[in-house]
């Protein structure tokens, strides 16, 4: 049977802009590369990623009564992604990301979250009522909503993955308490503990940390093409990616942190569910956007056998 996902996060349309190289102050750049309105947040990418993998997801978000909004809850009803806790707004506009992608898939974002900060306890509390069995957030929602979920689900006794972006100075992460996986990438991790992982050392003090701050089962450092670090509070690993070459990394980090919390539900096993994690993460970099990037779970398992080929 299929893992019941419920996503509480946020939901944005992207303003992706691609770009040769960055203007100086002042300067004016015509570019002869593209730009395009593409479906995106936190919250969407990592509740489409669910549902490709083959999840049974539900999502709770907040968007704008606009032209946006609608646009958007109808993608995901498309995907097979059950919408019927996605509240609209009508006094904030869906939230928008300006996302900047240059020529060796770097990006930069600005988000303007505009519904998504409305969120409240109350809609997270509505969308329990879907039992699930694990429950998904990221920090892109108001606090108030992050500490609902976190205590909705350790009173259900309901696993809680966390991906732990973007770290804002208002949220104290030890109200979270409890979290079956922690999972922040190395500028959130310099926010939340003032180290960042840039050697297996750091990332070792850095997991501590964190680990020290609630009871997270599983504290995984996203640390870019180095791949990922677990740490269980007893040992430490170091998950490497495949190599490839990147063309976009926008969202890759959201597809990593739900493709990891999918197979964990799954077996159980963090080692072969950060290494699931990794093939899709890596993956997701050859190609361009954020929801066009989420692979299937056949993309997946056609580019294990890839990586395995090369290996040989």
């Amino acid at each position: 049977m299929k893992p019941r996902i419920l996503v509480i996060s946020s939901a944005n349309i992207d303003f992706v802009q691609n770009v040769t190289h960055l203007p100086k102050v002042g300067e004016t750049v015509v570019e002869t590369r593209t730009y395009g309105y593409i479906p995106g947040g936190k919250g969407a990418n990592s509740a489409i990623t669910f549902s490709r993998l083959g999840g049974d997801t539900v999502f709770c978000a907040k968007v704008g009564r606009d032209d946006n909004g609608a646009r958007l809850k109808r993608l995901y009803g498309d995907e097979g992604i059950d919408t019927r806790y996605i509240y609209e707004n009508r006094y904030a506009p869906t939230g928008l990301a300006s996302v900047i992608v240059e020529e060796n898939g770097d990006n930069r974002i600005i988000v303007y979250p505009g519904a998504n900060n409305t969120m409240t306890a109350d809609d997270v509390e509505e969308a329990f009522n879907c039992m699930p069995d694990g429950v998904f957030i990221h920090f892109e929602i108001p606090d108030e909503a992050i500490y609902a979920a976190a205590d909705f689900a350790a009173a259900k006794c309901i696993p809680l993955f966390i991906d732990a972006g973007p770290v804002r100075p208002s949220l104290d992460i030890e109200k979270i308490r409890k979290a079956e996986i922690i999972s922040p990438n190395e500028a959130e991790c310099e926010a939340l503990t003032g180290i960042y992982p840039d050697s297996v050392e750091e990332c070792l003090r850095a997991a501590i940390s964190l680990s020290n701050m609630a009871d997270f089962k599983y504290v995984v450092l996203k640390i870019g093409r180095r791949g990922a670090f677990i740490y269980d509070r007893k040992n430490y690993f170091l998950f490497n990616p495949p190599k490839v070459k990147a063309v976009d990394t926008t969202a890759a980090g959201d597809i990593f942190t739900a493709a990891m919390s999918y197979a964990y539900m799954q077996k159980g096993d963090i080692g072969e569910a950060v290494r699931f994690a990794n093939l899709a993460a890596s993956l997701s970099v050859t190609r361009e956007g954020a929801s066009s990037s989420i692979p299937t779970l056949r993309d997946v398992k056609a580019f294990a056998k890839q990586v395995k080929e090369v290996g040989r």
